[in-house]
């Protein structure tokens, strides 16, 4: 049986809009029960991985962590977890994601101490507690249950629900806690520093966010926004159909130097006053775009579709072509190409020779519908910029 203040603690989880992924290896598995079999845990949970092995806990942050118990690593977790729920969740909610690693009783006695590390991270906050157990005071379940209730109460409190857990801690066993805060600028430069994958600023009015997973994406550097673009992502949504219609930026570049803090929320503020929501990631190429973005529909130009099934951009080789656009397939990624000029010629998607295994991926916009020949290059230049 549930202890009914857990249940009252799940409950007010599971209410809040925030939504989760959490990662833990070594202990808290009881918390995991918790929030599941409570109604209510799809609008908070969005997955859930415990890398118990070694070698699922060195793929899961890239690297072999030098102690798996540790503060370090269980701040990678979240940070990885943090990242992921990025990917996962729903446009204009908030994210969190939850780090745990524990090395706590087991079949045999150890010499090292009984321990759990605990870190969660949203998009302005990390947070890490550590707890040191007094050795053959309690079973595994016990120490499992203790850890089990400290991941509640941090997602409790990650998630702005107010928590009070009855603490079945020695008063040896105080945890100890830290704290860091980020402000716009700090989380902007972590993009830039690839640490974290992207931030949305949801600008759009209506609720469409609260209901849509799919993104309807025209990428670009959108300096300056203009109205063509502003019309292309318009006429693309109402042929795409379900979806939430997003402009990005890439803080990286291909060739060029990373955009400044400065630069990126520069151009943060015309979408502001848009009323659009514009995502800034940290991934110039639209394969990796199709990882960050799965399932999303990418509206492009004609010059960019070119590119794209052009085999020069991948060493010359055609096969490789296909390969990597095969992998955007998988990944239910789309492409809706707009007219525009390329080399001086107007052109549309049927102007060009689309490989075979390729060309469901990608839906012309008619001419007739969208034609804007302006660019933010002749902008710029017009202004003398």
């Amino acid at each position: 049986m549930m202890d009914g203040w857990i249940r009252s603690l799940v409950e007010a989880i599971h209410s809040s809009p925030t939504q989760a992924v959490i990662y833990l290896s070594g202990g808290a598995s009881q918390a995991l029960g918790w929030l599941m079999c409570v109604p209510g845990a799809s609008n908070t949970v969005l997955e859930v991985l415990v890398p118990y092995s070694r070698t699922s806990m060195a793929q899961l942050l890239g690297k072999i962590p030098a102690q798996f118990a540790s503060q370090q690593t269980a701040e990678d977790m979240a940070l990885a977890a943090y990242n992921r729920a990025l990917k996962l969740s729903r446009p204009g909610l908030p994210v969190l994601g939850v780090g745990f690693t524990g090395s706590l009783a087991t079949t045999h006695p150890k010499h090292g101490d009984h321990r759990f590390y605990l870190s969660t991270r949203t998009c302005d906050r990390l947070w890490t507690s550590d707890v040191t157990l007094l050795k053959g005071l309690r079973t595994r379940e016990e120490e499992d249950k203790v850890s089990s209730h400290f991941l509640l109460k941090a997602i409790a409190d990650a998630c702005k629900v107010s928590a009070t857990i009855k603490s079945e801690l020695h008063e040896s066993e105080m945890p100890n806690e830290c704290e860091k805060q980020f402000d716009e600028d700090q989380e902007l430069q972590q993009i830039i520093d690839g640490k974290l994958c992207m931030k949305i600023y949801h600008f759009s009015c209506g609720t469409q966010a609260s209901h849509s997973e799919r993104k309807i994406i025209l990428s670009g550097s959108f300096n300056p926004l203009h109205d063509g673009h502003l019309r292309l992502l318009e006429i693309a949504s109402s042929i795409c159909g379900d979806g939430l219609p997003c402009f990005e930026i890439s803080a990286v570049n291909a060739d060029k130097p990373p955009l400044s803090v400065a630069e990126i929320k520069t151009r943060v503020q015309q979408f502001k006053k848009a009323g659009k929501t514009i995502i800034i990631s940290n991934q110039p190429y639209f394969y990796k775009k199709a990882e960050l973005f799965p399932g999303s529909a990418f509206v492009i130009g004609a010059d960019t579709a070119a590119r794209l099934i052009d085999p020069k951009y991948y060493g010359g080789d055609y096969g490789k072509m296909v390969e990597i656009l095969l992998e955007c397939k998988r990944t239910g990624c789309k492409f809706l190409v707009g007219g525009r000029k390329v080399d001086g010629v107007f052109k549309v998607l049927e102007d060009f020779d689309i490989p075979e295994e390729l060309k469901d991926m990608f839906i012309s916009i008619p001419a007739e519908r969208f034609r804007v020949d302006l660019s933010s290059t002749e902008i710029r230049k017009s202004r003398g910029m």
